[in-house]
């Protein structure tokens, strides 16, 4: 098997529903090593969830208690904003990019299979999901105050390390032969 990219600690960012969870955990299961969601350490479990923010502090601690210690893991999410002591142990990122409508739709789906009907119109979860897929909707007007583009692109022209972009409306299979092809050091 000739492999460009050894296993190394690689972030996978993106958009929410741009498959950056999906292509992690692939890459992480094709490695052998640990995957880690930034969802599972920024926010604090609750129920519902996603209503607690857990402090940097904490999440830092957290993660270097689970994972950051190892040779190689995959992470994905986004660390703009809060994550710069991470920066330092990143070898690569991967960057995801989708078309704003596919990626909506599948954010759409992805809620109903979540939540089924608690987001519908009445429902105990409708609140939650309009003001997510509005957040979520956001990302790509390069004005918005959340998570955007735009925010994105800005803090990966900073990185030290090599940075792979990526549409993600390539099958998975496609996206982790590209990333498992590339060869970091010179970013070709």
């Amino acid at each position: 098997m000739n492999r460009h990219v050894r296993r190394c600690r690689l972030l996978v960012t993106g958009a929410s529903g741009a498959g950056t969870t999906t292509l992690a955990r692939a890459l992480a299961n094709e490695w052998s090593v640990p995957h880690a969601d930034v969802d599972d350490y920024f926010w604090v479990p609750t129920t519902p969830p996603y209503t607690v923010q857990r402090p940097v502090d904490a999440r830092f601690a957290l993660m270097q208690e689970i994972f950051l210690p190892r040779d190689a893991w995959v992470l994905s999410g986004s660390i703009v904003r809060w994550g710069e002591p991470l920066i330092e142990r990143l070898e690569a990122v991967v960057f995801l990019v989708l078309d704003p409508a596919t990626r909506l739709e599948r954010l759409r789906e992805r809620e109903v299979g979540r939540h089924g009907a608690t987001i519908g119109p009445g429902e105990t979860g409708e609140e939650a999901h309009v003001a997510f897929m509005d957040w979520a909707s956001g990302y790509d007007d390069p004005e918005f105050s959340g998570r955007s583009r735009a925010q994105h692109e800005r803090w990966l022209s900073a990185l030290p390390c090599p940075v792979l972009q990526l549409d993600s409306a390539e099958p998975v299979s496609r996206l982790l032969a590209q990333v498992t092809a590339w060869t970091p050091a010179t970013g070709s």
